[in-house]
């Protein structure tokens, strides 16, 4: 297959080197030689060419993924024939596999585990609302690029729900450590049987272990349908109840009593990141805390829509949890900042308390899109402040930054950030006075932070010597690398 290499694909695609290989097709990266970049390229086995079976599964994925736009999905680019061999040109991640950063990592933070489960559902959704069935969930079909963005792939066994035939009733396709009850006896399947296999997918990463082992495929098949997926918490004790219940709740076994849609488990899983995803051992969050990634990425990137009862559900039950306006994440293991003491108590930020600040304006007063500052604080991951573009990709001045402010002065002990677009470099400041818009640092800020290189969730531990102030600002020094803008998509104060 080495031979391969260097050869083009529709006198456009150029094979580079081979990133892996399944029973049906091995994948390349590539390169476009059109729109000089970087491809995946799945390429049939040339065994499998001739057999009119193996050739209409190939396409059938093809079509299937090419019907679904959404950040997190692989999506298809272009499709064709070379030598009589088809191929299919997907989108190419760098990054790694689901499976391969829980083979490196064991189990994953809590809350990290629960935001790549989400971003894993919402690829689902969009999948079932165009009527496709995934089939094979697993982490070997989830590649997490280097922005920490969760993106399913390799669609080759599924099927839309009216298609007949090709993947018919009776038959076990997908891998048995992670199948349904239904799809392990080859019986009908339906979206809950991915939402089954997310489910186990996200027990995986929350232990680092799977559920169920047996001495062959089979005997791991029928252990889904005549065992139970242990609880969660017997095997990672510190896991929130409301998170053990998002795993009970996927993986039963009767569809009565498991999720009915994609929606409903995301309003689920969201509500376990709202409540902070791991105990104090007394069944309780400790705090208001996640992860990398929900991938989310630029601002451009939305939320998929969803029923307006499950928002309202969903914001209602947050509120009442969090006891704040807004939703908040920063991951306990992975901030260097958090002090796993005591728990972090939320300060109440308004829906519109934040303004962007641009002292250095040609023009004064702040601009930078500050008709955009409320996204900073409008509980929404999927939503956020960003500067205005910077086409040489440097500020060009000391710095621009956005604030939020409280009713009264506040002892703040910490500050949480969370970005679309990791790397800018930031640091916090703090004032009791209103800030004048035509004056930095002089006006009266107090720096509480060093400067940072921002992740996509970012704690900052505040130094303000017991000082209470109404006025905290975010900063910004340099923009993230080889990008025109930043982006803040949350601000979150603690006490």
């Amino acid at each position: 297959m080495s031979s391969l290499l260097g050869t083009k694909l529709g006198a456009r695609y150029r094979l580079e080197s081979r990133i892996g290989s399944g029973g049906m097709a091995a994948v390349y990266r590539a390169y476009d030689e059109t729109l000089a970049r970087f491809v995946a390229v799945k390429l049939m086995h040339r065994e499998f060419a001739g057999d009119s079976h193996q050739l209409e599964r190939f396409r059938r994925e093809a079509r299937a993924v090419a019907r679904i736009s959404h950040p997190n999905v692989v999506q298809v680019i272009d499709a064709g024939e070379e030598d009589g061999r088809p191929f299919i040109v997907l989108e190419c991640v760098e990054g790694e596999t689901l499976k391969e950063r829980i083979r490196h990592r064991g189990a994953l933070d809590t809350a990290e585990a629960t935001a790549y489960a989400i971003g894993i559902a919402r690829a689902l959704g969009a999948a079932h609302d165009h009527h496709v069935i995934h089939r094979d969930v697993k982490p070997q079909n989830v590649l997490i690029d280097h922005e920490g963005t969760a993106k399913v792939t390799d669609f080759g066994i599924a099927r839309t729900l009216e298609e007949k035939g090709l993947t018919a009733d009776g038959r076990v396709l997908g891998t048995t450590d992670y199948v349904s009850p239904e799809q392990a006896l080859g019986r009908p399947v339906n979206g809950q049987s991915d939402l089954y296999s997310l489910g186990v997918v996200l027990y995986e990463m929350l232990t680092g272990e799977l559920p169920h082992s047996g001495d062959s495929q089979v005997a791991v098949a029928m252990a889904h349908v005549r065992g139970t997926v242990p609880d969660v918490r017997s095997r990672r004790p510190e896991v929130s109840a409301t998170l053990a219940g998002v795993v009970a709740k996927a993986t039963a076994k009767q569809l009565s009593r498991r999720y009915a849609s994609a929606d409903e488990m995301i309003a689920g899983l969201e509500l376990a990141l709202a409540a902070g995803g791991e105990s104090d051992g007394g069944g309780e969050p400790t705090a208001l805390i996640a992860p990398d990634p929900v991938g989310v990425g630029p601002l451009t990137a939305r939320r998929r829509s969803r029923p307006a009862g499950w928002i309202g559900a969903a914001v209602a039950l947050t509120l009442a949890v969090a006891a704040v306006a807004v939703v908040v994440f920063a991951s306990r293991r992975g901030s260097p900042h958090h002090t796993g003491a005591a728990v972090a108590q939320p300060i109440a930020l308004c829906s519109s308390c934040a303004n962007a600040y641009n002292p250095y304006s040609i023009s004064g007063g702040t601009a930078q899109n500050n008709n955009l500052a409320y996204l900073a604080v409008d509980g929404k991951l999927t939503t956020g402040w960003p500067t205005q573009q910077y086409y040489d990709r440097t500020l060009g001045k000391p710095g621009v930054g956005i604030y939020v402010y409280t009713a009264t002065r506040v002892l703040a002990r910490t500050l949480r950030l969370a970005t679309g677009t990791p790397g800018f470099e930031a640091e916090i400041y703090a004032t009791d006075r209103t800030p004048d818009p035509s004056s930095f640092p002089a006006s009266g800020w107090t720096g509480l932070t060093r400067t940072v290189a921002v992740k996509r969730f970012q704690s900052f531990s505040l130094d303000s010597r017991g000082r209470r102030f109404r006025y905290y600002l975010v900063w910004i020094t340099r923009l993230p690398p080889g990008r025109e803008h930043a982006e803040v998509n949350e601000i979150n104060l603690y006490h």
